[in-house]
């Protein structure tokens, strides 16, 4: 973890030492969704909130009417208390603290989203999924202080811009839940970026959250792919040209550097560039000024750099394939995104998320059976998220039932067909082995016939007078 020390000077590092603690605020948290409720238990503390939090069961009435909390949160997703039904409680609920809901749409006077502007707005402020942690900082710093209904209005649509690619990064798991905590604590520095992680983890989707959820978010997020592109063409692409500067350059171009101006310039596959380009890329970094290929005017530029890699840039420098300088300047703060198969809990999650995305022709939602489930759990998935993803949409095309089962999945994730059979002394006799073989396959199809027959090369008359004949349990 990155401290403050490694990011900015002495002198700021004593004035924030020296800087009050926060007010403790009592906060009483009504969040449904129970990811979301973990991250802030863990999170409110920190910031100097006593959080007290309500779960599923739990009686909302008699809560919200205790007279303690400063700033009461709540999910109107919370069973129990439906949209306009927790609204009417709050109204009559007696409780005198700031009110902060929670919804997945903004509030409409014409009750075409999920609630009802309620007529006294003015009394909340209201929160869009997915929640950008330093805006329920904002608001928590603010508890028992008066709401105005421009705030309430302007800080739904905001806090739904600054969040919408952090709700693409899907999952719960401690490993995942790290990697958007940290996101929201360096979103709002300029300080470089280096992201690293496997190819399909994601590490594009983190670059985006990084600039939603910064103050540059009304400036550009230019993304460039560092291996797409040969030097000369990757230098244009970078720094612009001027016309005539090379075969091909009939007009003057502008370089990403200055496209992004204000915003964030996100270099994929940083690894793969040259040490020509590697230098050139420094000398921008070191003085914020760049000139177009072909020219001779400097322009000023001001981005901040996010960078990712699958590579070990410190291995690379070792090898003197990547410039050590240059990897200081971008790896002012280290961040990892984990590979799939050491987030396992999170293949479920994404499973329901890319059914609902990929629907079949028709607009039929397909479910996966429990034990394909469980296969698409234990396989090590090479190609992370990405790869599960293309698994989903292939299913959903070409597997023919509205459920899929294990005979359904790529043959990279099915386990190899072999029947273990129990130890004996002699050797089996040829029907046994046969009826152990059939009871295995049945098992394996969840004693659906049909599929059980495909694995066994027969048809389903013949696998019925075999279950007869043998008595096999279904």
């Amino acid at each position: 973890m990155v401290t403050p020390e490694e990011i900015l000077p002495p002198a700021a590092v004593r004035s924030l030492r020296s800087m009050p603690e926060p007010k403790s605020v009592q906060v009483l948290l009504v969040e449904g969704d129970r990811p979301a409720r973990i991250l802030l238990e863990r999170e409110l503390p920190h910031q100097g909130q006593v959080c007290v939090a309500l779960k599923a069961g739990d009686a909302l009435p008699s809560l919200l009417a205790d007279p303690g909390y400063d700033v009461m949160q709540l999910d109107l997703r919370v069973p129990g208390s439906e949209g306009d039904e927790a609204l009417r409680m709050l109204r009559g609920s007696g409780a005198d603290g700031e009110m902060i809901l929670v919804a997945d749409a903004a509030p409409s006077k014409s009750g075409a989203g999920s609630f009802h502007t309620p007529e006294d707005e003015e009394a909340y402020d209201f929160l869009t999924r997915p929640m950008n942690p330093a805006e329920i900082e904002r608001m928590l710093s603010e508890g028992g202080s008066p709401l105005t209904s421009t705030r309430s209005r302007g800080s739904a649509s905001r806090s739904a811009a600054e969040t919408g690619a952090l709700a693409a990064i899907l999952g719960s798991s401690p490993a995942i839940v790290t990697v958007l905590r940290t996101v929201g604590r360096i979103a709002a520095s300029s300080a470089s970026v280096l992201i690293y992680g496997e190819t399909g983890t994601g590490k594009t989707l983190v670059a985006r959250a990084l600039h939603e959820l910064s103050e540059r978010r009304d400036k550009p997020f230019v993304v460039v792919n560092c291996s797409a592109f040969q030097d000369q063409l990757l230098e244009s692409e970078l720094f612009g040209h001027e016309r005539g500067s090379f075969t091909g350059a009939v007009g003057a171009k502008q370089g990403l550097f200055e496209v992004a101006d204000g915003g964030t310039l996100f270099l994929d596959e940083v690894a793969e560039m040259s040490s020509a380009m590697q230098a050139k890329v420094l000398q921008v970094l070191d003085n914020g000024v760049i000139r177009r290929v072909g020219g001779t005017q400097v322009r000023h530029t001001d981005v901040r750099i996010v960078s990712a890699s699958n590579k070990n840039l410190s291995e690379l420098v070792n090898k003197e394939q990547f410039r050590k300088d240059l990897l200081f300047r971008l790896n002012v703060i280290r961040l990892e995104v984990p590979p799939l198969r050491d987030r396992k809990e999170d293949v479920a999650e994404l499973v329901e998320h890319f059914l609902r995305r990929f629907p079949a022709p028709g607009g039929q939602v397909k479910t996966v059976s429990p034990a394909a489930l469980h296969l698409l759990k234990e396989y090590q998935w090479p190609g992370n998220v990405r790869e599960l993803a293309n698994a989903i949409e292939g299913l959903v095309l070409l597997s023919p039932g509205d459920l899929i089962t294990p005979q359904d999945l790529p043959p990279s994730i099915q386990p190899p067909q072999v029947f273990e059979l129990e130890s004996v002394e002699a050797p089996l006799p040829m029907s046994e082995i046969e009826r152990l073989h059939i009871a295995r396959a049945l098992r394996y199809t969840e004693g659906k016939k049909a599929p059980a027959a495909r694995l066994l090369g027969i048809d389903v008359k013949t696998l019925n007078n075999k279950i007869r004949g043998y008595a096999i349990q279904l």
